[in-house]
């Protein structure tokens, strides 16, 4: 079946009573009353050298100010960069060299969100922090297909406050297959990274993170697309491949293209779906992304298309004159094959309740040094996640496991949404909804998993794997405890233990719990 010849679907499929603009506290989009300015498109990082087969980079966490609004520049953090991040690109097969290097006034950690890592320490969780003027060099092959994937900040019960400022960027992976497909490859030019974020701009242009924090996501009205305010990007090709991220804290994006343009979804989190996926709209939870093509051969130069988010117009694009292009997109992207699970294996549940600042998984908020579940390496297990959320007052919960990426099986039994039959690290469980996964991990070691937006992953809505090998079943990891995140936080914040101001830290005191 050729491309046109495809159904092209025109909602979001997600249960609608569920959308975050339901919720008490939600935060509409308004355009900010600045001018339209060219989209910013991150720098690709240089290696430091590379030979045939091994890579070196550095990322740097810096502190620095950016002129996002006309007037002053906000104070943000960023990778190698002021904010964001310049673009990592990795090779399939090829070993890395990473440097970490942390010049920011307190701790963070480096997580490799989509990559296929040994955890806890490379992986870069809440145990794998880096301290203010420290420097770590990690090492780890890439063995995934291509995929757009990311790196963020993850030092719990902080990712929210990191991310906030800043602490993001894209990570793509890059293989043969990918590479001989008749897609845009010309980074910059026809292949986009499009950060989805928002922010709320407070005087003299800045971010005040606990000003706005919300137990249930913090949120901003103003889009920033690549950190940029009110973007524009001139089209000189007949055909856009964006790569969506949705780089939140805490909003759903739900985007469209004036003159209901459709969108063609090549890959989800994981790399390339199957087959590709015509839409009209296209919904991305927190940490979900999607790489859509554009065809804008029905337009001329002078003509402008603009992307929305709801009723928000986020970016425009500006058509000029292209060359005309004829390539189609294959009927079939890749080859899906994801190992078959034991009958008699375990089925991993995993319980995700409760809105505010009452959010758990099974019953527990986060623990430092408990151990959750457990799972041997190599072998193939299904893991229910099921939203005890009211349908109707609850809300949609991004689920995300560390160590690798999922199959998605079945939601309540039916089959999964059809731009989700790839490979997934993050899925996004409706309210009384079960999904179904299968799950193998590759490498031994320590994963988190939890909800997405970040104020719940903070707040505790989150646990921790073990993923063993048959020779060291219950090998110990140092993992860090609460104490010793604590001491280094208030140290480095000038301030005794008992006086550190942590919002995400309220929701463990109400539920009388802690992270011990």
């Amino acid at each position: 079946m050729s491309t046109e010849e495809k159904p092209v679907y025109q909602d979001y499929f997600f249960n609608e009573t569920a959308y975050d603009y339901h919720d008490g506290g939600y935060v509409p989009l308004e355009v900010y009353d600045a001018p339209h300015v060219p989209l910013t498109i991150p720098s690709l990082l240089k290696p430091d050298r590379e030979t045939d087969t091994d890579v070196w980079l550095t990322v740097h966490a810096q502190s620095g100010e950016t002129q996002i609004l006309p007037g002053a520049k906000t104070k943000t953090w960023g990778y190698n960069q002021s904010l964001l991040g310049q673009t990592i690109v990795f090779r399939s097969g090829k070993t890395y060299h990473v440097t970490l290097k942390n010049s920011l006034p307190e701790l963070t950690t480096f997580h490799w969100h989509g990559l296929d890592v040994p955890g806890p320490f490379i992986d870069g969780g809440c145990h794998a922090p880096i301290y203010p003027g420290e420097e770590k060099e990690i090492t780890f092959t890439v063995n995934q297909p291509a995929a757009t994937t990311w790196l963020h900040a993850h030092p719990c019960p902080l990712t929210g406050w990191d991310v906030w400022h800043g602490l993001a960027t894209m990570v793509y992976v890059e293989d043969d297959h990918e590479d001989n497909l008749a897609l845009p490859h010309n980074y910059g030019v026809d292949d986009l990274p499009i950060v989805l974020q928002d922010r709320r701009f407070h005087e003299d242009n800045q971010w005040d993170y606990d000003a706005d924090y919300d137990p249930d996501g913090t949120a901003g009205p103003t889009a920033l697309i690549n950190g940029t305010v009110n973007p524009s990007f001139d089209v000189t090709t007949q055909k856009l491949r964006l790569r969506f991220l949705d780089g939140s804290n805490r909003r759903e994006w739900r985007l469209h293209l004036s003159d209901d343009l459709v969108m063609t979804q090549i890959a989800s989190d994981g790399g390339l779906l199957p087959e590709p996926v015509q839409m009209t709209k296209c919904m991305l939870t927190c940490a979900e992304r999607a790489e859509v093509i554009i065809d804008f051969s029905d337009y001329k130069a002078g003509d402008q298309v603009t992307l929305y988010s709801d009723d928000t117009p986020i970016l425009i694009f500006n058509i000029k004159d292209f060359v005309a292009d004829d390539t189609t997109l294959p009927d079939k992207l890749a080859e899906i094959s994801y190992p078959d699970v034991d009958p008699n294996a375990l089925v991993h549940q995993v319980v995700l309740a409760g809105t505010d600042e009452e959010i758990t998984i099974n019953g527990l908020k986060f623990g430092m040094m408990r151990i959750d579940d457990r799972q041997e390496i190599g072998k193939t297990e299904y893991w229910d996640i099921t939203n005890t959320n009211d349908c109707c007052g609850g809300m949609l919960h991004p689920y995300h496991m560390h160590g690798g990426s999922f199959q998605i099986v079945s939601r309540n039994g039916q089959a999964p949404y059809p731009n989700e039959l790839g490979y997934k690290d993050t899925v996004a469980v409706n309210p009384g909804e079960t999904v179904r996964i299968k799950m193998k991990f590759n490498f031994a070691g320590v994963f988190m998993y939890h909800c997405h937006i970040i104020e719940h992953e903070d707040g505790g809505m989150m646990a921790q794997m073990q993923v063993y090998t048959p020779e060291e079943p219950e090998k110990k990891y140092d993992l860090m405890a609460m104490d010793t995140l604590m001491n280094a936080l208030a140290e480095e914040r000038g301030c005794a233990v008992e006086d550190l101001q942590i919002k995400s830290l309220d929701s463990y005191k109400k539920m009388g719990m802690d992270m011990c």
